[in-house]
């Protein structure tokens, strides 16, 4: 208590002589300061303030709080308006980190699903046991329609295992494709893959890695089930023929290695072709479809189905069809007669199971 006395007397004293020095000029405000000195209501007042700790704490409170009410509105604007800003730029960098995380662990990134078909595994499609049993004897089924669904669901499954792989190639190539135009550099493991396709195609020799992609883009993919059902049908006599029946060969493929098929009766003397001889009906198939991918004599045929893709239509049989003038020597009517037996024979081809 003896402190605050002090300190008010400190301050009373310091109070009257500023005031004296002000009122020597102003004589208005010399009478107003004598009166309220006078008034001893204000004298017991300001003793009742001084003496009461309570009240000296709310003056001060009082004091402080308005000083902060006097305080330039303008310091504190600023500061709450960088503080938000910051909170926003805070949020996106937030957004961001959670987005690209999200982006790196998804299962469909590009580069991962590019990482998994790139290699020789991928291509493998597990053989059917089907596929390696004795041709069934066709020539004993006496109803016609019967012996036309049996043949179609006896090369059905294989001619779908095939395209299956055709279509994992594809996969593949497209997937290099993409790799290459982005970065032209290839790993050791993707040219390897690369190379074996090359082969597979007879395109190991072309000049450019951006060539051979190209072209590949052309070569691997799919015939349609219904043209290679029909064909087989075709040249095959409904898979009746000694050369389908002892030699998987649905599709007069010839082979030019003497002791690799069968010596055709009508061959001239001069010629030296064979019907082939397949191990089983896989590699039959294989072998065809192989053939009108990559021999420069259905080079329309890849033409007329690199045409349907890039305007995004279906590869139908009947389009394809249109590319095997040089299949046969008869040339158009051979076509005609293709186009002919696909129309008749659809129903029985079961193509939706």
């Amino acid at each position: 208590m003896h402190d605050i006395k002090q300190k008010g007397k400190h301050k009373h004293t310091k109070h009257k002589a500023e005031h004296k020095q002000h009122n020597q000029h102003n004589p208005k405000v010399e009478h107003k300061t004598e009166h309220k000195q006078n008034n001893p209501n204000v004298e017991h007042k300001a003793v009742h303030k001084q003496n009461n700790p309570k009240v000296d704490h709310k003056a001060g409170y009082k004091h402080n709080k308005h000083k902060a009410e006097h305080k330039p509105k303008v310091q504190r604007k600023p500061k709450r308006h960088i503080r938000f800003r910051l909170l926003v730029l805070l949020g996106f960098i937030a957004a961001f980190i959670l987005f690209t995380l999200k982006f790196e662990q998804s299962p469909f990134d590009e580069e991962d699903q590019t990482k998994d078909v790139i290699n020789l595994e991928y291509l493998d499609v597990p053989p059917l046991e089907k596929s390696t049993k004795i041709v069934p004897n066709f020539s004993e089924i006496d109803d016609v329609t019967e012996k036309k669904k049996l043949f179609f669901a006896y090369l059905l499954p294989e001619i779908r295992r095939q395209n299956t792989i055709v279509l994992r190639e594809r996969e593949v190539v497209l997937a290099l494709s993409n790799q290459y135009s982005q970065a032209p550099v290839l790993s050791p493991q993707h040219r390897a893959v690369l190379d074996k396709l090359a082969r597979k195609y007879q395109l190991a020799d072309e000049e450019s890695t951006r060539s051979l992609l190209r072209e590949l883009v052309k070569r691997v993919d799919i015939i349609p089930p219904a043209l290679i059902l029909v064909q087989a049908a075709n040249e095959s006599a409904w898979g009746t023929s000694r050369f389908a029946q002892d030699g998987y060969n649905f599709f007069g493929l010839w082979c030019f290695r003497k002791g690799c098929g069968f010596v055709p009766s009508e061959r001239n003397d001069d010629e030296v072709h064979e019907v082939a001889k397949f191990r089983n009906l896989s590699h039959s198939v294989m072998t065809y479809v192989r053939n009108l991918n990559r021999h420069y004599a259905y080079a329309d045929l890849r033409e007329i189905r690199a045409n349907l893709r890039a305007k995004n239509r279906p590869i139908t049989a009947e389009a394809l069809a249109n590319g095997l003038q040089s299949y046969s020597i008869r040339g158009q009517e051979y076509i005609d007669e293709i186009l002919s037996m696909i129309r008749v024979n659809r129903k029985h081809m079961n193509l939706s199971a």
